[in-house]
């Protein structure tokens, strides 16, 4: 399973520094006035590195229960949110005291809210000087590997994994993402190295086989995929991930129907919302994946019904966002323009902080491009794209850099401006198989049909995990090299 999560610390005035063994000398201190407290997030920590949030949860509850004043624990709840108000309810608990905490501490939650509102590179330097003043902390490093790593600078993230692992080998949470940064180059071996490793490390644990299972899954070797995550779901029935990799295989497979039987056990074990949630989005997936865009459509419906229960306002513009993309996809501009407006006011409307607003006008931008690429409005398409592309240069956010290159390919594209439409989704990006499939529209429009045919191939074989854009192409790729 492939999430970061963060794990952060803060002190407070007042309160006491607990230093628990003296392996933690020249660690980020972590600060409290209650032993208990300390104990609970302990075991919440051991549990979340291990990717288990919902069982780590409980502990986070009992730390700031203990301790009201326990950022860390609220930091560590928020990963741990079953809603994604939730998790900012318990973040902006954690910022709010982030003056407090030790300088060390401060520089961690202050990271986590920068990636949290799309600012990478602030983040980064947040990072950077977190590792300078603990250059003996491995999951200093972890967190500065996972700057990298989201912004798909895997060469780096490898780097700082390394250094976690060299100061602490047992430290099994590095090698799960030294795997997927070596997945993501392609470089299977060293995936394949890292996950075993991890494993060995933590075998009696869900996710080192559920990781494992999905390179095997971007490998193609489906049935062998299947039977780890059925290694992981033998350990703990309740590991999400790996219902969910399974039924990805089964649709990978052409097996639709078994996969979303696969989900309903995953409903019938689900703990929570978010974990109902995850198991309708994959069956929207699925129907995408056949061509069943508006049975997709009702699956996300029934998403937004759960998160309307409980007024989980992000969630709910996500859902109407992705809405409005199956809408794209099938051709219903007007409705799709709609639901992104609709998706956009909603985020402006709520209490979401004021960068993740503006992320989400710029967004709009990318958006309208999009729309008006399809309604075959080329000035129009080419002024939303220049105003977007002026706005995320400025910021220098290698996401949204990647983005304003899309939709310039995708406008030259439609020009027929082929090498253009190259160059610039090459530098897209490359982890969307829906750009790789567009590169391969680009070259066959050039008359270069072997290239096309190898570039339609990857899209089709792209074997992303539980992914809405591979959906979108997977068999119009299939079709057009013949395999289907």
């Amino acid at each position: 399973m492939k999430r970061i999560f963060l794990i952060l610390g803060l002190c407070l005035g007042l309160l006491v520094s607990v230093s628990y063994g003296k392996d933690d000398e020249g660690k980020i201190p972590i600060t409290t006035s209650s032993e208990k407290a300390l104990k609970s997030y302990l075991q919440g920590r051991d549990l979340s590195e291990k990717l288990r949030a919902t069982d780590s949860r409980k502990f986070f509850q009992n730390a700031v229960a203990e301790d009201p004043n326990f950022a860390i624990g609220y930091s560590n709840l928020a990963a741990t949110e079953p809603t994604a108000s939730g998790f900012f309810e318990q973040l902006n608990k954690a910022v709010a005291l982030a003056d407090k905490a030790s300088e060390g501490e401060k520089l961690w939650i202050l990271g986590v809210e920068a990636g949290t509102n799309g600012d990478p590179k602030k983040q980064n330097e947040l990072y950077q000087k977190l590792v300078k003043l603990f250059p003996e902390d491995e999951r200093a490093y972890n967190l500065l590997g996972g700057n990298y790593f989201g912004q798909q600078d895997y060469a780096n993230a490898i780097v700082q994994y390394e250094k976690a692992v060299k100061i602490a080998p047992e430290f099994s949470q590095p090698y799960n993402q030294l795997g997927y940064s070596h997945r993501f180059m392609g470089n299977f071996k060293e995936a394949e190295k890292a996950f075993k490793k991890y494993i060995d490390l933590i075998p009696d644990d869900p996710n080192p086989y559920d990781s494992y299972a999905e390179l095997l899954l971007k490998m193609g070797k489906y049935d062998e995929s299947i039977s780890n995550y059925q290694k992981a779901l033998a350990i703990d029935p309740n590991f999400i991930a790996s219902h969910v990799g399974i039924a990805v295989n089964q649709i990978y497979k052409d097996n639709h129907q078994a996969a979303r039987e696969q989900l309903q056990k995953l409903h019938n074990v689900a703990r929570n919302d978010a974990e109902h949630r995850a198991a309708l989005f994959t069956a929207a997936v699925s129907y995408a994946d056949e061509g069943k865009m508006d049975v997709a459509i009702a699956e996300i419906k029934k998403q937004y019904a759960i998160a309307e229960k409980t007024n989980d306002v992000p969630a709910m513009s996500g859902d109407v966002f992705t809405t409005a993309n199956i809408l794209l996809e099938r051709g219903k501009l007007d409705e799709a323009l709609a639901s992104y407006q609709k998706s956009l006011r909603m985020t402006e409307e709520s209490n979401l902080s004021k960068e993740i607003k503006t992320n989400a006008a710029r967004g709009f931008l990318f958006n309208e491009a999009q729309v008006a690429l399809e309604k075959k409005d080329l000035a129009l398409a080419k002024s939303k794209a220049a105003e977007y592309k002026k706005q995320v240069e400025s910021l220098n956010n290698p996401f949204q850099i990647r983005l304003s290159h899309q939709i310039a390919g995708m406008i030259a594209l439609e020009e027929k401006a082929f090498d253009t439409a190259i160059s610039e989704l090459q530098q897209s990006n490359q982890q969307d198989p829906y750009n790789i499939y567009r590169i391969a529209q680009a070259y066959a429009g050039k008359g270069n049909n072997a290239k096309a045919k190898e570039m339609y191939a990857a899209a089709a074989n792209f074997n992303a995990l539980n992914n809405m854009n591979q959906a979108f192409i997977r068999n119009k790729a299939k079709q057009m090299v013949g395999t289907k």
